[in-house]
């Protein structure tokens, strides 16, 4: 049990993390502007090499330098939504998605340019762990992971719910038309899911990358599983993209559990496979996910 406890289902908890503050994005952009953001994994990685960059700088602790990796997102993604995007709404959303492949395409060039291809890691040394009543060790980077986003998520929903831009862009999610006729600010709105979303897209990756390394496939890899905690939530619940990806986060690492004999149920290789088995799943069976959002 204390083996499980903290080999695999508190990592769980720390993936699922990461998969829930990018979901949140994908979520969000997809329910107010409609579109499949293909390149919303490449924001994370703009986000950890800008922290990245900054500890070069100011040698300090990461986390310390994590609102320059948010900065440096957000700008990415207002711009590329003013340039790309913008002239692309009035058209079929299929123009908007495969844009969204060349920006997540760009992304990665620049990295590739400016950062380099090799891995990057933050610090060196080994973290020592948390001990707890002598028996659970954890990381203290996925103790912070998951504080982090159960703040967020708070933050989130109270923002979404209480404040006069939350309550516009729920309006502009239920029916965009609408909202527009009724007076509201539709591109501020935009530009508020642009800043939310990239601003944990961020956040997931600068996790992601303290806690392997940063390189510029970091956040492309993390696509798929970040669609499906989307999908599972909901697509347009920003809260249930949440408890999405701490689904899929659990799934993917309970799954490597040795459950029957000694052997692991399903190598470690594979287990980025369950959460495209569970998205395809739920696309076949429950489109609208857990949480009743919309259908894709």
């Amino acid at each position: 049990m204390i083996e499980f406890i903290n080999f695999y289902l508190v990592p769980g908890f720390a993936i699922g993390s990461v998969y829930a503050l990018g979901a949140v994005g994908i979520s969000m952009i997809f329910g107010i502007l409609r579109f499949a953001h293909f390149a919303h994994g490449d924001l994370m990685t703009v986000g950890v090499y800008g922290v990245f960059a900054a500890t070069v700088v100011f040698p300090v602790n990461p986390f310390l330098l994590v609102p320059v990796g948010m900065a440096l997102a957000i700008f990415a993604a207002l711009f590329v939504d003013k340039v790309f995007y913008q002239p692309l709404r009035k058209l079929p959303t299929i123009y908007t998605v495969i844009s969204s492949f060349g920006v997540a395409l760009i992304f990665r060039s620049l990295i590739q340019i400016i950062g380099g291809s090799e891995n990057r890691v933050f610090g060196s040394g080994i973290r020592p762990p948390l001990i707890l009543f002598d028996t659970f060790r954890l990381s203290s980077l996925h103790v912070q992971a998951v504080t982090t986003t159960a703040v967020i998520a708070v933050v989130l929903h109270i923002f979404l719910s209480k404040s006069m831009t939350g309550r516009s862009m729920r309006a502009v999610a239920d029916d965009p038309e609408l909202a527009q006729i009724s007076g509201l600010d539709t591109e501020k709105v935009v530009r508020w899911t642009w800043i939310i979303g990239a601003a944990l897209a961020a956040i997931a990756g600068v996790f992601a990358g303290l806690d392997t390394s940063a390189h510029p496939n970091l956040g492309w890899n993390l696509l798929l599983p970040m669609f499906a905690a989307a999908i599972l939530g909901g697509i347009g619940k920003p809260m249930g993209a949440m408890a999405g990806g701490f689904i899929i986060g659990l799934a993917e690492e309970l799954s490597s559990y040795h459950w029957i004999g000694e052997s692991a149920l399903i190598s470690p290789s594979y287990k980025t496979a369950v959460a495209f088995v569970i998205m395809i799943a739920l696309l076949i069976f429950k489109p609208q996910g857990l949480f009743k959002g919309r259908l894709l």
